[in-house]
């Protein structure tokens, strides 16, 4: 239930571990100061969390939300990687709510600065880089993260130049997750069927010209401990043009391993199974007999070295270090047993996970967790500034497992407002940041300007009999909104 009236506490009485408005700040905020008695709340990140985060806010409360975003368009995983359900459009047309995309909070505006325009800041950032292997060869050409692979064909301004050299026949996926999985689809995937989709017209023209025939997707712990999911597995069993190869003594004794398991990842194994060890009926061994494309999981295989080819100038291989279990349920970690084995091939794409970036000095930040430190997603000793999504609990879960969290962080700032735990009296919100912007020739893209690239997307890919062609260069952007 949204609380009935707000409870105002004067600053004196604001928790002495809060510093005092930064001067510039404070002089925009006296100048745009209102009696409006309006909540103002910002959100950093237009992705599922920073949405889902405002869609509680909204229902629940009279506030006004502000969502800032780095890149000019909004959505984040739902434009430029998965996508989920939709919680973004009902929340980016509220009138309540406003986007303002082409901010980079830390560099355009500090969040001291968003902290003394609005009475609450909640971080949403989600997890912007990619964890590095940490072996010999891992700079070589050839060698990317799934990030940026995904990054590049979906259409993320600054992965636009990758530029993936897929003249190879073998390509290595390391790491057992559904962005593995997605990865060696897109590479496998009939070019003719994805001719319809949102892919970019510079990936779908390189992978026309693609001789990638074979994807190993390569895990270190053992089948029962794989991280994908059974709508990404199914996906990989029917693709068109392809078969799997799975080796039946991968998954010995894995029903009866599986018969205590929760049911979905019972399921998955059982999917698993099936795959690899039934004789498959005539419809599908006659499928598989005609692909011309494969793709295979190996198990008890860790990332060594990525070998050379002859002259030094890119990669031609992976070694593997091959592992066993050891431990038993949480505790159990794949160690290596001093045997290796040599895997050629001319991609390796990385996606062993993301990891969160620091947003500024002023925000702590846990380095080998990759996360803010918080409780229920109030960052620890920094009032009046929250969390939510990965940059709060780490880069696992599925959507359903972000927007359950982005409530919780919604609900607890929002019993904090009630409580009078936030600061009291009118804050100018987005009136200061945007005089803040201008001094510094920041020009803010609105949701009204997404629309306006939305339609000219659309437009662009009408022709092709694609749903969009989106646009990749920022500055075209900007042009197109005659900025």
């Amino acid at each position: 239930m949204a609380p009935r009236c707000w409870r105002w506490w004067p600053w004196s009485a604001w928790p002495r571990t809060r510093p005092p408005p930064s001067e510039s700040t404070q002089s925009f905020c006296q100048q745009f100061s209102t009696q409006e008695q309006t909540p103002q709340i910002c959100v950093v990140g237009s992705g599922p969390a920073g949405f889902y985060t405002a869609q509680h806010l909204l229902k629940h409360s009279q506030a006004h939300v502000d969502i800032y975003e780095k890149q000019l368009v909004p959505f984040g995983l739902v434009r430029f990687g998965v996508a989920p359900d939709h919680p973004e459009v009902k929340t980016a047309h509220s009138d309540r709510c406003a986007f303002h995309g082409n901010v980079v909070v830390g560099r355009d505006v500090t969040v001291q600065e968003l902290r003394d325009a609005y009475h609450a800041v909640v971080l949403s950032y989600g997890a912007e880089d990619h964890k590095a292997l940490e072996i010999p060869g891992e700079e070589l050409p050839g060698v990317f993260s799934a990030r940026a692979f995904v990054g590049w064909y979906n259409g993320l301004p600054e992965n636009r130049e990758l530029a993936p050299d897929l003249s190879c026949d073998t390509a290595v996926v390391l790491g057992q997750g559904n962005v593995a999985l997605d990865v060696a689809r897109i590479l496998l995937t009939p070019p003719e069927h994805l001719e319809k989709t949102d892919i970019t017209e510079a990936a779908l023209g390189a992978l026309r010209q693609s001789q990638v025939k074979t994807v190993w997707i390569v895990g270190r712990r053992g089948a029962l401990q794989v991280a994908f999911t059974i709508k990404e597995l199914r996906e990989m069993i029917q693709l068109p043009g392809t078969r799997p190869i799975l080796d039946p003594a991968d998954f010995l004794g894995l029903q009866d391993r599986i018969k205590e398991v929760p049911r979905p990842r019972k399921r998955l194994m059982e999917l698993l199974l099936r795959a690899a060890t039934e004789k498959p009926g005539v419809a599908e061994a006659a499928r598989w007999a005609s692909a011309s494309r494969a793709w295979g999981l190996r198990f008890f295989r860790s990332p060594q070295q990525v070998l050379p080819s002859p002259d030094g100038r890119r990669a031609a291989g992976i070694r593997l270090a091959v592992t066993r279990l050891e431990g038993v349920g949480e505790a159990t970690r794949a160690v290596p047993t001093g045997d290796v084995e040599d895997l050629p091939c001319g991609l390796v794409l990385s996606s062993i996970g993301y990891k969160s970036r620091p947003i500024d000095p002023s925000v702590p930040f846990d380095p080998k967790l990759g996360v803010i430190p918080n409780m229920e997603g109030r960052v620890v000793d920094v009032p009046g500034l929250y969390c939510s999504g990965w940059v709060k609990r780490g880069p696992t879960g599925v959507i359903t497992t972000t927007m359950t969290d982005s409530f919780v962080t919604g609900q607890i700032l929002l019993q904090d407002l009630k409580a009078g735990l936030l600061p009291s009296g009118p804050r100018p919100g987005y009136a200061a940041v945007k005089a803040l912007l201008g001094s510094r020739g920041v020009w803010p893209v609105s949701f009204s300007d997404w629309e306006k690239l939305d339609a000219e997307e659309v437009s662009r890919g009408q022709g092709a009999g694609k749903p969009r062609e989106k646009l990749l260069d920022p500055q075209e952007m900007l042009r197109l909104l005659g900025r």
